[in-house]
């Protein structure tokens, strides 16, 4: 009884209810009676300065250890760690539903705040979810070391549950200060056994004496003032001689993977490909994409790709993913999801006059009611597209999406489409579902091969495989 009152008077009930949901048999039920009763004992991992409860069925993967691992957001799992320069991903999977990948933070405006921050063990107790188009909740715990990326499929509610009862420790902070700034991060223990918190909570609760401050006695050095020198005026629209903007549209070809590869891996296939395809956003995008950021977009276009941009949002209401739209809402979430879509291009440095595709997955469309929910979503999100400055494309199965939208009339119809018809022909206009009218030439990608691995230049990538003639970045 003595461990739960001083519990309860030091950290207050709810922390000990945090305490008790997370560690389990850390504190005996019976002592926590004011807090809450304890359900048994509930697996716990830990990882640098957190603890996370791990609800029953979920996977646990230390990325550290198996760094080809792929950060797959389609699956409950918790994934620990940082993921390898080059996953193991599928070349498609769509689709979101809980789950968690704690990374460490170790550099960048974050690593700073660490020693400013203090650290508050039940911060996460009252988080709340935000509703975000994305279904997903980023949260940032530089006191902590790491970063938190969770998604959630249609509710919020258990991903909400296990931030909830997250606890941030003091172990790893003082570890870290032991070993200096510089040092690695500690291997992750050999299981996931959670002793008792009192211990270390205990200790890191009471006030600290400030260490004494040392005046600096080294001065920076003057700088020399810099001569200003006045640049050539140059008339709006000029561009140097010589110069050939690059067209909108390219014919060759290219390939799609689930998440975007490394700058290596790129390098190691441009002799083979030069168009790759990039999942920018959307509530459907199924895995976690560490390399893929406005850095990365410069350089791959220095490397002479073009790239397709693309967004997987909510999907048709008749088919099997969580992420769907309802047909009354069709209009309003079309609308949504092309606003979210520039928000997510820009942030990558894509301007406007440049395409986003919207991936539609085969859906049934001998339903009528649903066609007509796609359509009614893909009139909204291409006018969206348009009035913001974007291209609007369109991603989906020559039978389903693809048909439905080029025999449909009176509705706004994206500009460019990319279809998948897995005949292994290469031609775009060769698609017994699409005639040759619908999409004149340059508006056109065809995906004429599923998944498989290709190997180019030593490095192996589960791909789809297009022939391109349309619209690019």
């Amino acid at each position: 009884m003595r461990h739960a009152a001083v519990l309860t008077g030091l950290l207050g009930a709810t922390m000990v209810a945090s305490l008790v949901a997370a560690v389990g048999p850390s504190v005996p039920r019976a002592e926590a009676g004011q807090a809450g009763a304890a359900a048994g004992r509930l697996r716990v991992v830990e990882y640098r300065g957190v603890r996370v409860p791990v609800p029953a069925g979920w996977e646990v993967h230390w990325l550290d250890r198996d760094p080809t691992r792929c950060v797959r957001f389609d699956r409950h799992a918790i994934y620990l760690g940082r993921p390898g320069p080059q996953p193991d991903c599928p070349a498609r999977a769509v689709g979101r539903t809980e789950a968690l990948h704690v990374a460490p933070v170790d550099a960048g405006p974050d690593a700073r705040q660490r020693r400013t921050r203090a650290l508050r063990p039940d911060r996460l107790a009252r988080y709340t979810v935000p509703r975000d188009p994305d279904h997903e909740a980023l949260l940032r715990l530089p006191e902590a070391g790491v970063r938190i990326h969770g998604t959630y499929g249609a509710d919020p509610a258990e991903l909400e549950r296990v931030l909830r009862g997250t606890l941030l420790t003091p172990a790893w902070a003082r570890a870290h200060r032991a070993r200096g700034p510089g040092a690695a991060a500690a291997d992750p223990p050999p299981d996931d056994f959670v002793p008792s918190l009192l211990d270390e909570l205990l200790p890191w609760l009471q006030p600290s004496t400030p260490e004494p401050t040392v005046p600096r006695t080294d001065q920076p050095r003057p700088r020399k003032p810099r001569a200003h020198k006045p640049r050539p005026h140059k008339p709006r629209g000029h561009k140097p001689r010589g110069h050939k903007p690059r067209k909108r549209w390219v014919r060759g070809k290219g390939f799609d993977t689930c998440t975007a590869p490394s700058l290596a891996a790129m390098a190691a296939w441009r002799r083979s490909y030069k168009v790759a395809n990039m999942y920018i956003g959307g509530a459907a995008r199924a895995c976690a994409q560490p390399n893929l950021n406005r850095s990365w977009v410069r350089n791959v276009r220095r490397m002479g790709y073009r790239l397709i941009p693309t967004y997987v949002g909510l999907q048709a209401p008749c088919t099997r993913y969580q992420q769907r739209f309802a047909p009354e809402d069709a209009a309003e979430e079309g609308r949504l999801a092309a606003r979210d879509a520039v928000r997510r291009a820009r942030a990558l440095g894509i301007p406007r006059r440049n395409p986003v595709y919207f991936d539609m997955e085969v859906y049934d469309h001998r339903r009528a009611w649903c066609s007509d929910a796609v359509l009614n979503f893909l009139h909204n999100w291409t006018r969206t597209m348009r009035r913001l400055g974007y291209v609007p494309g369109f991603y989906s199965s020559a039978g389903s999406g693809i048909r439905d939208v080029g025999s449909a009339r009176g509705m706004s119809k994206p500009k460019a489409v990319w279809f998948a018809h897995w005949d292994g022909r290469t031609d775009p206009y060769d698609c017994p579902y699409m005639p040759r009218h619908w999409w004149p030439p340059h508006n056109r990608i065809k995906q004429y091969r599923g998944g498989h691995r290709e190997t180019h230049g030593g490095v192996t990538i589960n791909i789809d495989s297009n022939m391109v003639d349309g619209r690019v970045y």
